[in-house]
């Protein structure tokens, strides 16, 4: 996975002489802080793109699997953990799904990259809001099982989501959190825990991915240490 910061000309040079001689596959991640592709402010919403579209043209040469992006950013994301009446969230959550859909528009539309190149990950927004996107624009989905168990996307049984989002699964992010049923509440820091550290069904996560075949990337979204210690348990 190519980090946000690294998108150099020099950088991105020095990973394709790395594909090449390894023989590797890169996803690259898109940056996330500073940038608001879903924000209210026209303005900033149309800086974030334009920050987006030249890391992906700048990045082209590694040849990705996959552009993972969050389709909302920060601002969204405060709006939706705000105790706000039912009615005037979700009128909320509209308009920055509108605003992200305008995003993704023109990304595509100026990047040229195929719609299932880009996978939006399951951020805190409602998921159901993240797979209409995804399904409009036929896009990816990145399917983050630490932000699902700790219910930033809903609150629903962690396979329900999964299942919802697997006929548009392009990458699977993998890390251990306490399931949300069993905090009681969405809590912050819960996640990007070592496998046993959460309530993750490691086995049969495992097992749904290779009954279906899947062959996207998955992602140890870890330090090195705690993907070695993960392993262990699969």
């Amino acid at each position: 996975m190519l980090l946000p910061h690294t998108y150099s000309v020099e950088a991105v040079k020095g990973l394709v002489e790395l594909r090449g001689e390894f023989n590797l596959d890169y996803t690259v991640h898109l940056p996330l802080w500073s940038i608001e592709p879903s924000t209210l402010v026209d303005s900033v919403r149309q800086g974030s793109v334009q920050a987006l579209i030249e890391l992906i043209l700048r990045t082209l040469p590694l040849e990705p699997i996959q552009y993972v992006m969050h389709a909302t950013g920060a601002l969204a994301a405060e709006f939706n953990r705000m105790p706000l009446p039912s009615s005037i969230h979700h009128v909320l959550m509209l308009q920055f799904q509108n605003n992200a859909r305008q995003s993704l528009k023109e990304i595509l539309e100026r990047t040229g990259i195929p719609s299932r190149k880009l996978a939006i990950e399951t951020v805190q927004f409602p998921l159901e809001l993240t797979l209409e996107l995804a399904e409009e624009l036929d896009l990816s989905i990145r399917f983050d099982s630490g932000h699902v168990l700790s219910g930033f996307s809903c609150s629903i049984d962690f396979f329900d989501p999964f299942d919802l989002c697997f006929p548009r699964l392009g990458e699977v992010n993998i890390h251990d959190s306490p399931d949300l049923v069993s905090v009681g509440e969405v809590k912050h820091g819960l996640d990007h825990q070592p496998f046993g550290a959460g309530d993750l069904d490691v086995i049969r996560l495992i097992d749904k991915l290779r009954a279906a075949n899947f062959q996207g990337p998955i992602i140890f979204e870890l330090q090195l240490a705690e993907a070695l210690q993960s392993i262990k348990v699969c």
